[in-house]
């Protein structure tokens, strides 16, 4: 099997380009020149003891990708902290990760002030500042790691939102990172000419395992955007002379809704792999930007991917292929086809849908970190249950029916319900609180919330609006679009019931929405909510 550091390795000499950042480029020799300094830097400065683990909390820096090729040249391992995290909560990621440093900037670093980050507290470098230079100095010219990397050696620590409600931290080796970017890069066709352009945040999976890894694999150029900007795409694609993007979520979308131009087609973009693209979007990027888009599904944990056919119907997201099911989640039994009637409705809603299951994933998820528990919970028998919930037509074709009531997946990131729940209940007026999904009007989810208020308390949304604000741990993909004021609906068993939520989404009284993104909450009228249905209607 072959390891991250074997590919790396095979272009370090190579006289062309790896990386591309806003005027400025690096060669492979200086690449690889800049990760061995920074392996060298972690093997003096981590603490005796310590897990090799490094937090990195950046944009899409050159100073990221170099933390990366540090660890893939070292055996070491890189946490990628998610920088909409707050306060406690993003303290709690880098202890349970076991971060025994943490490279940040300027920028970033205030999110970290007086938090307890366990071992890496007083180990925070700030990659942008004049004392961090000071401390690289000392490491420029040290040789290049070139000893032999187990390829179960971990990797990646990638966190994401498990069922419980608490982010989980994915492991990812270097024998796995290799194999998807290999597959990616013979997926592509990708070579040494290609220029693959990463404007994802890196720490998530999508850029890594679909953009920056296979740049590594086809020794390619990775040309950085530090943050997505839908308006700055074309121009980047054309000053970096991009033939390959990655995605994730919305962001073809949001390149759709800039002003068209006679010349968009006129660049030099031929393939981009996502996945989450609404259906429509996929046709209408190829003939605006003249390339080729394929959209997929595959889980942060690798247990499962779905493969898309040119024949599926508008709404479908892939087609069951030999090992994926739908299953019951509580007996485990699969659950029968879907079945519509004339007007497309589904009438067995309660008998078909169920969790996607790959009845041989089990053997490809490499578990959570530091968490047994819910690594037991997504395996079961050798196979890996997604915690998507879905459905299949009669021609195999599948369904996103939602998801688990405690997990979303906003603006292509998942998030858990039970830290927002935990949140909202601060108010004082707020009793109970629940927060699930409702279709977002392009693809994936937007947060809703439900506020049950205390007796005699009356809904303020300026006042509400005030309060999210003010809140130190609050992500800003935490700020819900829509608030259902009212009882909520119960179990016999005092558990909220999210599905009858989700169902309703905004078809009952007394629900507020923010149309803009400035947490401003004001009535949902009849007439945008008709907008909504139809809208959702045509996804």
């Amino acid at each position: 099997m072959p390891t991250m550091a074997e590919l790396l390795l095979a272009h370090a000499d190579a006289d062309r380009p790896a990386m591309l950042f806003e005027d400025q480029r690096w060669t492979w020799p200086e690449y690889v020149a800049g990760c061995a300094q920074r392996a060298a830097l972690l093997a003096d400065r981590l603490p005796a003891g310590a897990h090799p683990h490094v937090g990195v909390l950046l944009d899409n820096t050159p100073e990221y990708a170099m933390w990366l090729g540090a660890a893939i040249l070292s055996g070491t391992t890189v946490v990628g902290i998610n920088q909409t995290r707050r306060g406690d909560e993003l303290a709690r990621d880098v202890r349970h990760a076991d971060c025994a440093m943490l490279v940040t900037d300027s920028a970033l670093a205030p999110l970290t002030a007086g938090l307890d980050l366990g071992v890496a507290t007083g180990q925070v470098h700030v990659s942008d500042s004049p004392e961090y230079a000071e401390l690289l100095a000392p490491y420029a010219g040290a040789p290049v790691p070139r000893q032999d990397i187990d390829p179960a050696a971990l990797l990646l620590l990638l966190f994401t939102s498990g069922t419980s409600g608490t982010p989980k931290a994915v492991r990812c080796t270097q024998g796995r990172l290799a194999g998807i970017s290999l597959a990616v890069t013979q997926m592509f066709a990708l070579t040494q000419d290609d220029v693959c352009y990463i404007a994802m945040p890196m720490f998530h999976s999508n850029a890594l395992m679909a953009g920056w890894g296979p740049s590594v694999a086809a020794g390619a150029t990775a040309a950085l955007r530090r943050k997505f900007s839908a308006s700055g795409f074309l121009a980047d694609v054309r000053r970096f002379g991009a033939t390959y993007a990655n995605y994730v979520g919305k962001p073809l979308s949001y390149v759709l809704a800039t002003p068209e131009q006679p010349d968009d087609a006129d660049n030099p973009l031929r393939r981009v792999f996502g996945n989450e693209g609404a259906t429509e979007d996929l046709a209408r990027f190829e003939r605006r930007f003249g390339c080729v888009v394929t959209d997929g599904y595959g889980s942060t944990e690798g247990g499962a991917s779905v493969r898309r056919v040119p024949d599926m119907p508008a709404g479908a997201f892939g087609v069951l292929t030999d090992g994926l099911s739908v299953r019951d989640q509580d007996t485990g039994a699969v659950c029968p086809r879907a079945v519509f009637d004339d007007n497309g409705r589904l009438l067995n809603g309660d008998e078909a849908v169920g969790e996607l299951v790959n009845e041989q994933g089990g053997a490809a998820f490499e578990g959570y970190w530091k968490d047994e528990d819910a690594t037991a919970a997504r395996v079961r028998e050798g196979a890996y249950w997604t915690g998507d919930l879905v459905y299949a037509d009669a021609d195999g074709f599948l369904w996103f029916a939602g998801r688990t009531d405690d997990w979303l997946r906003v603006d292509g990131e998942n998030i858990a319900a039970a830290p927002i729940e935990r949140l909202l209940v601060r108010h004082p007026d707020v009793m109970l609180a629940a927060a699930y999904a409702v279709p977002d009007p392009v693809a994936g989810d937007q947060l809703m919330v439900a506020l049950w208020l205390h007796d005699g308390a009356a809904f303020d949304p300026d006042e509400f609006a005030t309060f999210l604000t003010a809140q130190p741990d609050l992500a800003t993909t935490w700020v819900p679009r829509f608030v259902r004021v009212g009882e909520l609906p119960m179990t016999p068993t005092g558990k909220v019931l999210k599905r009858q939520l989700r169902t309703e989404r905004w078809e009952t009284e007394d629900v507020w929405w923010r149309p803009a993104k400035d947490p401003h909450f004001i009535p949902l009228p009849a007439d945008e909510r008709a907008k909504l249905d139809i809208t959702l209607s045509r996804r």
